[in-house]
């Protein structure tokens, strides 16, 4: 399984410095300069798909188009995992990074390894891919295997099914429905929701939880219009229906 990380910035003394702490921790390390190289590197072609980037460093100002922009025309055919790299702090610079699909926002300068430790709590949250640890060891993502007979969580792969139809979803739906399945007829509150779900968003409201549920609840109920297997909780949070 891939553990290349694609590193998008035009300063070749950061990437030297993300690349080393990469391979130190067992990644790969892949560099390009462009917004147009890394759209280009992340589109599938037959035959690469096992050595595709788990997750993209993608600093904000590069030369030939804004990160942001890279990560819009990203987001419409991949949710691989982008953490941007910003010399700006302005919070709302912050907001809309992470409302268009960024998973996470680090500012300069930083710290490799701590950038490289925000790199493995999003792809163990993520639960797709194979994390490698200091020691050489993998962790295997976890299989609900108490998920309700109407879904097939296949956690390995980042999907649900749901009566044997996938359901198209973004990183955000998926991750909340994995917590809902996970933990069948509990209720969850919104803020351990939050703390779960977006963890590496700090700045992202709670209101995000409610919108994100209405989503899914349209898209569970494209496929059966009488399905309504998430339950709300009034002042408490949701739960998913365990049967």
């Amino acid at each position: 399984m891939s553990k290349t990380v694609l590193i998008v910035e035009d300063e070749q003394a950061i990437a030297d410095s993300i690349a080393y702490a990469l391979r130190t921790d067992g990644f790969t390390p892949r560099h390009v300069m462009l917004g147009e190289q890394a759209l280009a590197a992340l589109r599938p072609t037959p035959g690469e798909a096992a050595q595709m980037p788990v997750l993209v460093v993608l600093d904000v100002g590069l030369p030939d188009m804004s990160g942001l922009e890279v990560c819009r025309r990203l987001r419409q055919f991949s949710e691989v995992p982008v953490i941007f790299l910003t010399a700006r702090s302005d919070e709302i610079d912050r907001i809309v990074g992470l409302e268009i699909g960024a998973d996470d926002y680090v500012t300069k300068p930083f710290s490799p390894r701590e950038l490289v430790a925000r790199i493995r709590v999003i792809l163990r949250r993520a639960g797709a891919v194979q994390v490698p640890r200091e020691t050489g060891m993998t962790i295997a993502a976890p299989v609900a295997a108490t998920a309700p007979a109407r879904f097939e969580l296949r956690a390995l792969e980042a999907k649900v099914l749901f009566h044997g139809q996938t359901l198209d979803l973004t990183r955000y739906e998926y991750l909340l429905l994995k917590i809902l399945l996970e933990h069948p007829g509990h209720v969850l509150s919104r803020a351990q929701l939050m703390a779960r779900v977006w963890s590496g968003a700090p700045d992202t409201l709670e209101r995000t939880v409610d919108a994100h549920v209405k989503s899914l609840r349209a898209k569970l109920r494209a496929i059966d219009a009488q399905a309504d297997p998430i339950h709300t909780h009034r002042g408490l949070g949701y739960s998913l229906a365990g049967a």
